[in-house]
């Protein structure tokens, strides 16, 4: 039978396998005498014609290709094991379906996924004086939003049929599940605790409008501690990872008391009938300063047209949602060679893999970024022009290679046969510099006053005074800064003096250390927020804010004539860094 097939299989191919079309072979192997098929493939007979060589017919009416495996040295058993680890358990039928999807190399036909947007703006308190002019000046710049709010039907009268809105309530974290806030990049929280006055207020709280300066002021529904504190805690939790942290987020490796692992496996060139294998191991104390690290190492060859080793993750057990960084940093100690990273956003084993290339150092650890805008899809070392953009909001592998080749028929110019070695101690996803603030919180001035020794409180305004009477507003408010400032998160806290309905336009005083009083716009601060997440001036500071126009003297603009719009990044150059008004609370205690 083997010799029926002379005609067909040809040792001669530069390629690993050889593959024939049946109609290129002699016109005897229709007469051929068959034994047992194999396996049914597509209800199809195939046939097993030698072990050795590992070839397979099909026979009746299939035209697809004949598929020789060289018998230089390839491992068969390596090969299966290779499938069983991203696969599970092998059938024949999956394997010949590989093999010949996998020599035939057609282009990979990629679904178009509907992208969902991203990149909002959520508001939270978005129905009170200060939130519903942020919603209203983010949506004048065309920018998306989402909205927080607890009653569906105030906030579609308030703001308007079309908002795209979340019904939450930051005081239960049960009604805060991560899958509402999707997309979400930024926020700008302006809830607050209900302050108003005890002899009541018109429906358009017209008493509250002018300030808790003119009444006599009573908390309102939820406790200060359940909205400023406990409330922060779960809209923090809530938007973490959407948002991002200033840090990076760990996806492997060991650092500082963090680590996470994942499951890697080899992935070599044995696939296509090569010979070169690579481990990926951990070494408890092969990393920086004796600390554990990941350790990439095997031995390339291209006998058999090989010539790459790789190691690939198993598909996370859920994608990563990395939207809110700008690329990927890996911590290793070079060899001086050119690798490869490749980040999937399929589950498929065998489809485009956007990759990007590095250098490395010989004999130093050192941090390589890759930004998520130079990955390029690659599917078997060819660009694939018509492929999807990278998506960072579903990353499920990762995968390291050491490669003869580059793609679209380039060579690595540091490619080597024989041993290697990569230790590899984290990947992680960065944001790149400059840092701009993810999370504006709406705080208050005088936040850290009630404790304050020796401050006169007769020259406070109302809500120092009556911090205790109203339930420790201040106190709780401080608490909720806190938690932003030790979140990890990029921020900005602004601490505006007195709320007043007087339009915006006034000049201004930035402070820092929570000294000032005054009064300030509540469409002044609006303005201040959304200026605030752009700016890297204001990224984790913490300020106050007044307006020069004093108490008694009513601000008012001609709209005729309506001052010019600020450059509210020349307040934010002034802001310095650490600076709260804590520091007055801790210097006095250790003075006692």
């Amino acid at each position: 039978m083997e010799n029926c097939l002379s005609a067909a299989i040809s040792s001669s191919s530069s390629s690993p396998f050889s593959i024939f079309s049946t109609q290129g072979a002699s016109s005897n192997v229709g007469r051929c005498q068959l034994p047992k098929p194999f396996l049914q493939l597509n209800g199809r007979p195939m046939y097993l014609l030698n072990q050795r060589r590992s070839v397979y017919l099909s026979a009746g009416t299939y035209k697809g290709p004949i598929i020789s495996a060289a018998n230089q040295g390839w491992d068969l058993g390596r090969f299966l094991k290779t499938l069983y680890f991203f696969n599970g358990p092998p059938s024949p039928d999956k394997i010949v379906k590989f093999l010949i999807e996998k020599l035939s190399g057609p282009s990979p036909e990629e679904s178009e996924k509907k992208m969902e947007t991203t990149g909002y703006v959520l508001v939270v308190g978005a129905t009170g004086g200060v939130g519903r002019r942020v919603v209203e000046n983010l949506r004048k710049k065309g920018l998306p939003v989402k909205v927080l709010v607890r009653n569906e039907e105030k906030a579609r009268k308030m703001l308007g049929p079309d908002i795209e809105l979340i019904v939450g309530d930051i005081t239960k974290a049960s009604t805060l599940p991560a899958k509402y806030f999707k997309g979400v990049r930024k926020v700008i929280n302006a809830a607050s605790v209900i302050i108003g006055p005890k002899e009541g207020d018109t429906p358009e709280r017209a008493k509250y409008s002018q300030g808790v300066k003119f009444f006599e002021p009573e908390i309102k529904g939820d406790s200060p501690e359940m909205v400023e504190y406990i409330g922060m805690k779960n809209l923090i939790n809530a938007v973490r990872e959407n948002v991002g942290l200033r840090t990076g987020k760990l996806l492997f490796g060991f650092e500082d008391q963090i680590s996470k692992e994942l499951d890697w496996g080899a992935l070599d060139d044995v696939v296509m009938g090569g010979v070169s294998e690579s481990t990926f191991q951990i070494d408890r104390t092969g990393g920086e300063n004796g600390k554990p690290t990941g350790l990439f190492k095997g031995i390339v060859s291209t006998e058999n047209n090989g010539g790459f080793s790789s190691t690939r993750t198993k598909n996370f057990s859920s994608p990563a949602d990395l939207s809110a960084y700008d690329g990927l940093e890996l911590r290793l100690k070079g060899d001086g060679r050119r690798y490869k990273l490749i980040v999937r956003t399929s589950t498929d084993w065998d489809t485009v893999g956007y990759t990007a290339s590095f250098d490395t150092v010989g004999g130093q650890w050192q941090s390589i970024r890759l930004p998520f805008s130079s990955l390029r899809p690659i599917f078997r070392a060819r660009t694939v022009s018509d492929a999807p953009p990278f998506d960072p909001s579903n990353v499920v592998s990762f995968q390291l290679m050491f490669s003869k080749f580059e793609y679209d028929g380039k060579l690595n110019p540091t490619f080597v046969e024989g041993p290697f070695e990569l230790p590899l101690s984290s990947i992680k996803a960065y944001m790149k510099d400059p840092i701009t603030p993810r999370f504006v919180h709406v705080s208050s001035a005088g936040v850290t006053r009630p404790d304050r020794p020796g401050i006169d409180l007769s020259k406070q305004p109302p809500a120092v005074r009556l911090n205790k009477e109203l339930g420790f507003v201040l106190t709780f408010k401080l608490k909720g800064e806190d938690l932003i400032r030790e979140s990890g998160i990029p921020y900005a806290i602004v601490r505006p003096c007195a709320l007043t309905e007087e339009p915006a336009g006034a000049d201004l005083v930035f402070d820092q250390g929570d000294n000032i009083t005054g009064k300030i716009s509540r469409e002044e601060i609006a303005l201040i927020c959304i200026a605030a997440l752009e700016s890297p001036y204001a990224c984790d500071k913490t300020f106050e804010v007044k307006s020069v126009v004093p108490f008694s003297e009513p601000f008012t603009v001609d709209p005729e004539n309506p001052p010019p719009e600020k450059d509210y990044n020349i307040y934010f150059q002034t802001l310095k860094d650490g600076i709260t008004g804590k520091e007055s609370l801790e210097q006095s205690a250790v003075a006692v």
